[in-house]
């Protein structure tokens, strides 16, 4: 018997994959019935700006958020999260395409490319992989021998780059030798993510496929990096669970199975992750992805902006906190209610519903304890130059019983077949570089269940391939999107300088990164 979409009904082969991947039918069930029913779009009320939505920090609050931070670091526990999970193939998608080709046909691009590969820090040990075999990288590139060059960056017979994480590839060169991603984010936790018992702690989560290769790097370097930075680091690394995972339908949103008729489960996206996140047990979290880092000489105004959005955390947190205990006993007068109205929708960006002022006394309260009692993020937000990826945007409630809220929102989530809603998304000012302190604990020091505060409606499905046949996938609510949808939301501007991802091979030719 096969899975029937309309009734539920499994084979017993079935319920023991199902069971196996640590999934209950009910749970797949319910992704087919996001299938069938699709994902609604969010619905842009305007762009995130400076002075609605966005906060501009003046120089003059500086110090006071810096000092909250310092305060922080004595009495908190705070770590780094950096997902890394992703390989590095896609880095290389020129690389591969002139590879598939058998090197370069236009003279200008092949002298560029034997120019450029010198910049790259990854290059002595190129050389040392290519003389190991018995050639010249010299000579293969004066002899038109790319492709060879190529496949020893690329393949498995030299430094196997295209299939490595991102976490594991020489991004930038020092005298001493050329650093990792993963190892700058060592560093950087020093410099931001040290308490005031000079422990610096991390947490990556990778793929299951590059974890040995990360612990090993990482055994091979941290002795070395405690020693040079005077810290002891606490490194904590994670997969994602099996059970995030989500089924594949066919173009009929039927169970999509192999030619053996087994059931196929795909990874849910980055926002499996919330689960990694939803395990740690520190107070304050900065989330950052595994390629946006920089040199050493360029570190300063990075790590200055952590720690000052970590302060504006710090601060509203605690004035989050004074409002929650009140509420929690049960008092408030109207005039403190009124003021905490203010607070909410002013310092915090709750959307407050029409006639809320008019609610009875504890409907009031129950509702400001409600919004106010949530995970708090601070989220950095640089300037839009025209990078791909998600922005800051006021979203309206789809239910309409409150204001718009503030949301981190991607392209892919809203109706781009509709002319209004697309100049609202082409309106954006700011651009989401992933650059987020987040604040797990409520005023009595217990861990939020994070995970309650996903909107499931965000999902996305998206068009794959099994084996040249065609699949539908399910992606969770994205981390830092649907996964955080009611968090209680901060933007902050934070200068472009802090941002640097390295999305294509050429982006470590910049100038950040040479």
């Amino acid at each position: 018997m096969t899975g029937n979409t309309a009734g539920g009904v499994w084979s017993e082969e079935d319920r023991q994959s199902i069971a196996a991947q640590g999934l209950t039918a009910g749970e797949v069930e319910r992704q087919l019935a996001v299938f069938r029913r699709g994902v609604p779009p969010v619905r842009l009320n305007r762009p995130g700006r400076a002075g609605d939505g966005i906060v501009v920090i003046p120089e003059t609050e500086r110090q006071n958020l810096l000092a909250g931070y310092e305060e922080a670091r004595r009495t908190r526990r705070l770590m780094k999260f950096v997902p890394a999970s992703g390989a590095a193939s896609r880095m290389f998608r020129e690389w591969y395409r002139c590879l598939d080709a058998g090197g370069f046909t236009d003279e200008v691009e092949r002298a560029v490319f034997a120019a450029d590969l010198k910049k790259y820090a990854f290059f002595s040990d190129l050389r040392a992989v290519i003389a190991a075999k018995g050639r010249d990288i010299d000579a293969l590139l004066a002899n038109r021998g790319e492709a060879a060059v190529l496949r020893f960056i690329l393949m498995e017979e030299g430094l196997n780059y295209g299939l490595l994480s991102k976490a594991l590839l020489k991004f930038h060169a020092y005298p001493e030798g050329s650093r990792t991603p993963l190892e700058e984010h060592l560093v950087e936790a020093a410099l931001y993510a040290r308490d005031a018992g000079n422990v610096s702690r991390l947490h990556f989560t990778v793929s299951r496929e590059h974890e040995a290769a990360i612990r090993a790097l990482l055994s091979r370097v941290i002795r070395d990096y405690e020693s040079r930075l005077d810290t002891v680091f606490e490194v904590g690394i994670s997969t994602q669970d099996p059970a995030t995972d989500t089924i594949a339908v066919d173009p009929e949103n039927r169970p999509f199975r192999t030619e053996k008729g087994e059931l196929i489960f795909r990874p849910g996206g980055h926002g499996s992750l919330l689960r990694n996140l939803n395990l740690l047990d520190e107070d304050v979290i900065f989330l950052k992805n595994i390629d946006n880092n920089v040199p050493d000489r360029l570190k300063t105004e990075t790590v200055l902006w952590k720690k000052l959005l970590a302060g504006y955390l710090i601060r509203l947190q605690e004035e989050i906190f004074v409002c929650v205990r009140l509420l929690a006993e049960g008092n408030g007068t109207g005039k403190e209610l009124e003021r905490m109205c203010d607070f909410a929708q002013i310092e915090v960006n709750i959307g407050i519903p029409p006639g809320f002022l008019k609610l009875p006394l504890s409907e009031r309260r129950s509702f400001l304890f409600g919004w106010l009692n949530r995970p708090l993020r601070v989220c950095g937000m640089v300037k839009n130059e025209g990078e791909p990826g998600g922005g800051p945007f006021w979203v309206d409630d789809p239910d309409g019983k409150r204001g718009a809220s503030l949301q981190i929102i991607e392209e892919s989530q809203i109706d781009r077949g509709d002319p209004k809603q697309r100049a609202v998304w082409s309106s954006a000012t700011h651009f989401n570089p992933v650059d987020i302190v987040c604040g797990v604990r409520d005023f009595r020091g217990r861990k939020f269940d994070l995970p309650a505060f996903v909107d499931p409606a965000t999902a996305a499905i998206t068009r794959k391939s099994e084996k040249g046949r065609e699949l539908l996938a399910l992606e969770r609510p994205g981390l830092w999107n649907g996964s955080m949808a009611f968090w209680n939301t901060v933007f902050i501007e934070v200068p472009l300088a802090t941002f640097n991802p390295v999305k294509t091979v050429g982006d470590l030719l910049r100038p950040q990164h040479l």
